[in-house]
């Protein structure tokens, strides 16, 4: 049985998030699913006219607020040729590379609604056929995708109804092992939107009353660069984002602990929120690594560059080989969670 309270139903959570498609662009499914999840928990939401979805739970204080965001936009591909060879040629959504989806099942969405099976494969797959199969490069001119249909070429493809623009999915191929440890694709940013959802569940099962009234944006286009840099109430003092910490070489984050970012492509994160969450783990005995993610940008960093005048923050569960296929523990998710579940109910402190 898990020491950590309530971590297989974040983790259950966590499954059924990761298992609907949502690559950037094409989010209204998952959406939907956290509409319904609130409004079991009979928490008002509002969509904005980019698809996010903003909750928001009353505060003491309702001249200063507070938001929090997690994305559940993921990485994916648009269809970006109908090949002669009844294959398709694919044009990536978000910052990863094609080594990381080699080999990898997918789905494709076309617009009328029909879901498709295939696989990501090079070009030139077979070693009976290609001498150069394990030299030629991953990339978008030898990568394609075979269909699991008897298509011979570009017609019969296009009388399936699937054509460029049709949005592909990759398999998150979700497992939890005995030990803890939790793999699948989109770990990013779907672990840290179970989180959220159950901060709130938590909030309302204890009939807490925060001190500030906390919004939170569920948003859906943080992979392409801005997914929350709109709907930042202008009494908003603090926006949280909460999403994977990167890990690597050089990095002090792991997968047992939550991570507070203090620097990530963006520049430094707020000093002050920073050493405030610092103080709240070490008050609460709650593990964590500080650390810098070089090539990275979240919710928040969006909305600082949106010009909004707001203190910001970046922390999240320890995710390695982010972009492809991830990994954390239940350690790092139960860390983050009691992070920002005592964040929440802290005052914001004079910075």
């Amino acid at each position: 049985m898990s020491t950590y309270p309530k971590v297989n139903e974040t983790k259950e959570l966590i499954k059924q998030l990761v298992s609907i498609p949502s690559p950037s662009g094409n989010t209204t499914k998952v959406i939907q699913f956290v509409e319904e999840f609130l409004k079991d928990l009979q928490v008002e939401t509002k969509r904005n006219r980019k698809g996010g979805l903003i909750a928001t739970l009353p505060g003491t204080n309702e001249e200063e607020h507070r938001m929090l965001t997690a994305h559940v936009d993921t990485l994916g591909a648009m269809v970006k040729e109908v090949k002669s060879n009844g294959r398709l040629r694919l044009d990536l959504i978000g910052g990863f590379k094609y080594n990381a989806i080699e080999g990898e099942y997918c789905e494709i969405h076309t617009s009328s609604g029909k879901v498709f099976t295939g696989t990501i494969l090079m070009h030139q797959t077979s070693v009976h056929v290609y001498k150069e199969a394990g030299d030629a490069k991953r990339n978008q001119e030898n990568m394609e995708v075979r269909i699991d249909a008897k298509v011979e070429n570009a017609e019969d493809i296009r009388k399936l109804g699937i054509e460029v623009g049709d949005f592909v999915s990759f398999d998150p191929r979700v497992q939890f092992a005995d030990n803890g440890f939790i793999k699948s694709r989109h770990l990013d940013d779907k672990a840290s939107v179970a989180i959220l959802l159950q901060l709130i569940k938590r909030v309302k099962e204890e009939k807490l009353t925060l001190p500030y009234t906390t919004h939170f944006l569920i948003s859906n286009n943080e992979e392409i660069g801005y997914g929350g840099n709109s709907n930042v109430t202008p009494e908003t003092i603090e926006y949280l984002a909460v999403d994977m910490g990167a890990m690597g070489d050089g990095q002090s984050t792991d997968e047992f602990t939550v991570s507070i970012c203090v620097k990530d492509a963006s520049g430094p994160y707020h000093y002050g929120l920073r050493k405030h969450l610092v103080q709240l783990a070490e008050k609460n005995k709650i593990g964590y690594k500080l650390d810098i993610y070089p090539y990275y940008g979240s919710d928040a960093s969006a909305a600082i560059r949106s010009g909004h005048d707001i203190i910001h923050g970046l922390i999240g569960p320890g995710i390695d080989s982010s972009h492809a296929y991830e990994r954390t523990h239940e350690e790092s998710l139960h860390h983050t969670e009691q992070l920002v579940y005592e964040y929440v109910k802290s005052e914001i402190v004079s910075y």
